[in-house]
C-alpha cells in the first residue's frame, strides 16, 4: 500500500505539493483552517466482539480528523450494497453508525447508496468522510516532530485485530477479547485543553504502532527509541499472538494512538490521557532522537535489555481488518 501510494498516487495528484503521509489534510478557507480525511471500510466479517463496520467506519473517520488536531464535525456515508444482503444486516449497521456519530459529537449530513451483483462486496462496503475544524496554532504532522521528544500511547495495543482473528478462525479465550474501536477526540481535547505542546498525533490502525512509529520516522528524518517494558498489551492478547505468530506492536488497533510532545510536557500530558475511562494502561513509551544515518528508523529495547531495529513488514499482517 506505501508503495502504491508514494509511486502512483502521489506523483499523480501533487501538482508540485509537498504531501506528508498524515491522517487527512490541513486546509485553509479564509481565516478558517481545517481538516479533510476520507476512508473506505471492508472489514471482515462485518459484526465482531466490541464492534461493527458501521461502528467502526464512523470512529475511523472522526479519528483521523483528531489526529489532526481538529474537532470533528460533520461525516458523509457512502454503502456499496451487495445484491441480496439482509435489510436486517443494513438496519443493524445504520442504527450503530447512528449511536456511533452521537457519542463522537459529529452529525452525518450526506451519502451515497450503490448495489452491485451478487457476490461482489461481501454483503457491505462503506466509505465515509469527515470535515472538522483546528481552533488551536499548533502545527500537528510528522515535520514537527524533535529530538528530545517524548512518545505516549493512550491504551494496551492489538485488541481490535486479534478481536477480529478470534471470530475468523474460530478462536476462544477464558474472557472474551473485544475490539478497541473508540472515538479520540476527547483525549487529544483534553491535551490540548491542558496545554499540552503536541506535535505529531498518529492513530495506530493498519500496521500497528511499529507502522505507525516507521512512518513518522521516516518523514522527520529522525530515530524513535522505545523501551518494550512500559508498552500494554494484554495477556490474552499476547497468548493469542503467540498462538498466531503475530506481533501485538504490528496489530491494528481503531482506539489506540500515539503523541508526540515536547520532553517537558510529557508527565502532564501522561496524566492527561490517564484521566481518560479508556486510558487506565496510558504509558510513555520512548523518545526521539537525531538519526546517525540522518534518516529515519525505530529501535526498540528489549526486556533483556538488547537494542534491535523495529522495521516496517513487507505486508499486512491481518487483512480485511478495518
Amino acid at each position: 500500500m506505501r508503495q502504491l501510494i508514494e509511486g502512483l498516487i502521489i506523483p499523480a495528484f501533487s501538482s508540485g505539493q509537498t504531501f506528508q503521509r498524515h491522517d487527512g489534510a490541513v486546509l485553509s478557507i479564509g481565516n478558517t483552517q481545517i481538516a479533510f480525511t476520507t476512508d473506505s471500510y471492508v472489514v471482515h466479517p462485518l459484526f465482531f466482539p466490541g464492534g461493527d463496520i458501521g461502528k467502526l467506519a464512523v470512529h475511523g473517520t472522526v479519528n483521523d480528523l483528531a489526529m489532526c488536531g481538529a474537532k470533528p464535525l460533520y461525516l458523509s456515508c457512502g454503502f456499496i450494497l451487495e445484491e441480496g444482503l439482509p435489510m436486517e444486516v443494513l438496519s443493524r449497521v445504520v442504527a450503530s453508525m447512528q449511536t456511533a456519530a452521537q457519542d463522537a459529537g459529529v452529525q452525518l449530513v450526506t451519502g451515497d447508496t450503490k448495489v452491485v451483483d451478487r457476490g461482489k462486496a461481501d454483503g457491505l462496503y462503506v466509505n465515509t468522510a469527515g470535515i472538522g475544524v483546528l481552533e488551536h496554532n499548533l502545527s500537528i504532522g510528522p515535520s514537527s516532530v524533535q529530538p528530545g521528544d517524548g512518545i505516549l500511547i493512550n491504551g494496551d495495543l492489538g485488541r481490535h485485530g486479534i478481536a477480529i482473528m478470534a471470530v475468523r478462525e474460530g478462536l476462544s479465550f477464558e474472557s472474551a477479547i473485544e475490539s478497541d474501536t473508540a472515538p479520540l477526540w476527547n483525549p487529544v481535547k483534553k491535551l490540548l485543553d491542558a496545554g499540552v505542546e503536541i506535535h505529531c498525533l498518529r492513530d495506530l490502525t493498519r500496521g500497528g504502532l511499529a507502522s505507525a512509529l516507521n512512518e513518522i520516522a521516516e518523514d522527520a528524518k529522525l530515530q524513535v527509541s522505545l523501551e518494550e517494558a512500559p508498552i500494554p498489551v494484554h495477556p490474552e492478547v499476547q497468548g493469542a499472538c503467540e498462538i498466531l505468530g503475530l506481533d501485538p506492536l504490528y496489530v491494528a488497533n481503531e482506539g489506540r494512538f500515539c503523541a508526540f510532545v515536547k520532553a517537558s510536557d510529557v508527565p502532564r500530558a501522561l496524566s492527561v490521557l490517564q484521566t481518560e475511562p479508556s486510558g487506565t494502561k496510558a504509558a510513555v513509551i520512548g523518545k526521539v532522537e537525531k538519526s546517525p544515518s540522518g534518516s529515519g528508523q525505530v529501535t526498540i529495547k528489549t526486556r533483556l535489555g538488547s537494542t534491535r531495529l523495529l522495521d516496517l513488514l513487507s505486508g499486512e499482517q491481518l487483512p480485511r481488518i478495518c
